[in-house]
This record gives structure tokens, sequence and C-alpha cells, in this order.
């Protein structure tokens, strides 16, 4: 999804705020295996996914461990940074060529102070990064792995034919032969 079809449909800007809205977010084309972020960065900027699938994901006990995964119509906000002022404690990498477009987070506030129309959009940044931290933080304490596999199939559909096996098990929390064990029942 376009960010513009974003801005329309989640958010409902009007379409003039939307043209000149979208202005301000910069068109980055790039390869698999690029990192947008790195672990100890500072960046203030608002990432959306128009084409592509990118992990977020730390290095714990030298385990490469994903924690979410971002594909076309997501957006990201690197709430360490931007919120918090602390250093980023994850990377963002490309799993995929992808399309993102970026907006230094000064910009979206000053647009607040001048227009109340961009409220929504940063309301909409506010609920988007909650909502994920929120629906991680329940499906790790009250779903099973079979759950949290179905849940992730919905949301990322074909995600089996995009992400590395090894990267789906550790976001599932669960080893790649328990991953196997669970995609084989599926087939059945």
């Amino acid at each position: 999804m376009k960010l513009a079809e974003y801005l329309k449909s989640e958010v409902q800007l009007p379409d003039d705020s939307i043209n000149y809205f979208e202005g301000l977010w910069n068109y980055e084309e790039s390869p698999k295996g690029h990192q947008l972020l790195r672990t100890g960065s500072r960046s203030r900027k608002v990432f959306y996914v128009e084409e592509g699938l990118l992990r977020l994901f730390y290095n714990k006990d030298g385990k490469d461990i994903t924690h979410q995964f971002f594909s076309e119509g997501d957006l990201y906000v690197p709430i360490e940074n931007i919120f918090l002022n602390q250093p980023f404690p994850f990377c963002l990498e490309l799993l995929e060529n992808c399309i993102v477009r970026a907006v230094d987070f000064s910009f979206i506030e000053n647009e607040l102070e001048k227009d109340v129309k961009f409220l929504s959009f940063s309301r909409n940044l506010a609920v988007s990064a909650i909502k994920k931290l929120s629906d991680q933080i329940h499906s790790l304490r009250f779903q099973s792995a079979q759950e949290r596999y179905d849940i992730l199939l919905k949301k990322h559909s074909n995600i089996l034919l995009r992400a590395p096996l090894g990267h789906i098990a550790s976001y599932l929390g669960i080893t790649q032969s328990t991953l196997s064990v669970i995609r084989s029942d599926k087939a059945k």
C-alpha cells in the first residue's frame, strides 16, 4: 500500500493534506540485507513500508532473535529513540529489496503545531506502537506456539515464502524443529 493510500484510509487526512504531508517523506529503495537502523543508533526517523519485508531483531548471548516483522502497509516508530532519547536496542533489517518511506519525527511535530489535522496521524503512530507491543505481550503470555504461528500467517500471509524459517522460529519463541512439527501438522 502506498503511503498516500494509508494516509487516506487509515488516518483519514483530506487529499490536500495528504499530498503535502506525503511530500515530507523521503523515498528509500534499498536492497535485501540493508540495515535501516543499527543497534546503538539514535535515529528519529519514522518508517512506512510500501514494498518489502523488514525484521526487527536483537542479539542475545550470540543468538539472533527476531522481535517483529513489518511488511506492506506497516509503520515503524523507534520508540526508544524518539520518545525516550535512548540508544536503539534493536537492528532493523530488510529481508527483501524494499521501498520504505521515512520522515524525521521533528517534521511530524512541526506539522502538528501548524495544523491539528495531523493530530490523527500522530495518534495513529502511538496507537499502532502500543497495539503491537500489547499483542506481542498477550501472545507470549497466553497463546500456544500453534496459535502464535496462525496469527503470524494471518498478518503476513506469505511469510513462509519471504523470511527464513530461523527468523520465523525465533519470532515465535520456538526452535526450528518445533516450527517444522507445527507446519507438518497444519499440512495434514
